[in-house]
């Protein structure tokens, strides 16, 4: 999921407009209404893929090859989890999540400037959309995707194509959660009908199929599939290898959704959206900088007999002062002796040298 909103502050001062609000976007486009509103996305068409398989091998394939009672009760669990997905996925994806002075005003079938952020940073100012001229409510965001002001914002979502808001987060967070029940599901009974393979092959055969006087199954080798609708005979590789898949994807698709859930678990106990944990997360490194102030270095000692070491550690700095060197010049030169210290900066893998140079000035004397 992609986060799209732009927004200002209340208090924040409107940009200076001249003319007209075409100097605020790009060329018109036409809004979105929902996630159904063309072009799709990919991620959206995969989401379904991946739901329509998961439908047609568990009741297609695996569930039929429970033993009663697991089988009934297989099939009024499973069956209600994925019945309750659908319909949240369907409702969340259909739902104009537009706030509602734009979905009273807007004509979607009208194109609309659309918001360009590389000319002004806001498109909101004192709760007042300039691109959809209406006034909205406080936790409303501009979506550049939709190209409309969304209710309590939360994210757009790829996966359905659709923003998130205050009219179909419920449905978005019952989605999700329904999604990783399936999942688990259907994981547990294909890993059963995996082992029962190995194990005790006739407990998957107990359907009235197996024993048909018609058309009887030849050997242990042989599986019936689309029970008991269209039964389909195919062989032990094939069923293994499509167990093999199946758990390979749902576990994939139970991994990203447990991500996903435990993230938007985490939002509602906290009472943020994940636009306000986004906006947070970006400012967070420069509050840190700013009350961090720039390390102070050390002075050089004035002794030469006693040698100096100080380290500074902050953001993996390390400043280490250290004498060098001492020399006496004898002869004719400019001096009489020179102190030579050397200051070396370490930061983020870079080193810096530096020389302090002390001299004293050779006296002649005259009789």
């Amino acid at each position: 999921c992609v986060c799209a909103g732009k927004t200002a502050p209340a208090p924040a001062p409107a940009p200076q407009i001249s003319g007209s609000r075409s100097e605020l976007c790009a060329p018109p486009l036409h809004s979105r209404i929902n996630g159904w509103s063309l072009p799709l996305h990919g991620f959206q068409l995969l989401a379904w893929l991946v739901y329509s398989f998961m439908a047609v091998v568990g009741f297609g394939i695996y569930l039929p090859l429970l033993p009663a009672p697991w089988s009934f009760a297989a099939y009024a669990l499973i069956g209600a989890v994925f019945v309750l997905h659908l319909v949240t996925h369907v409702a969340a994806v259909t739902i104009d999540p537009a706030d509602l002075s734009v979905r009273r005003r807007k004509d979607y079938s009208s194109p609309m400037p659309v918001f360009d952020n590389t000319k002004h940073q806001h498109v909101i100012h004192n709760l007042h959309c300039t691109l959809c001229e209406v006034d909205v409510a406080p936790k409303a965001k501009h979506c550049s995707t939709c190209n409309k002001c969304i209710a309590d914002f939360d994210h757009h979502c790829k996966w359905l194509n659709n923003c998130v808001g205050g009219r179909n987060y419920w449905f978005f967070f019952i989605t999700v959660s329904s999604a990783v029940i399936g999942m688990f599901l259907l994981i547990l009974v294909v890993l059963f009908v995996f082992i029962e393979h190995y194990v005790n092959p006739a407990v998957l055969r107990t359907a009235p199929q197996f024993q048909s006087k018609t058309s009887p199954v030849k050997g242990n080798g042989t599986w019936l599939v689309f029970l008991p609708a269209a039964p389909l005979e195919t062989g032990s590789i094939g069923l293994l290898a499509l167990a093999f898949i199946t758990v390979l994807l749902a576990l994939a698709a139970l991994l990203l959704l447990c991500h996903l859930l435990c993230f938007h678990i985490h939002l509602l106990s906290q009472g943020i959206s994940t636009y306000e944990y986004i906006v947070r997360k970006r400012q967070s490194p420069n509050l840190k900088e700013k009350e961090q102030g720039p390390p102070a270095l050390p002075s050089n000692g004035a002794t030469t007999q006693v040698q100096t070491q100080q380290y500074i550690t902050d953001r993996k700095q390390s400043i280490q002062i250290m004498q060098c060197s001492y020399s006496k010049m004898l002869d004719n030169s400019f001096c009489e002796g020179t102190k030579i210290y050397k200051i070396t900066i370490q930061f983020h893998g870079f080193q810096v040298i530096f020389f302090s140079v002390q001299v004293w000035p050779k006296v002649h004397f005259r009789s």
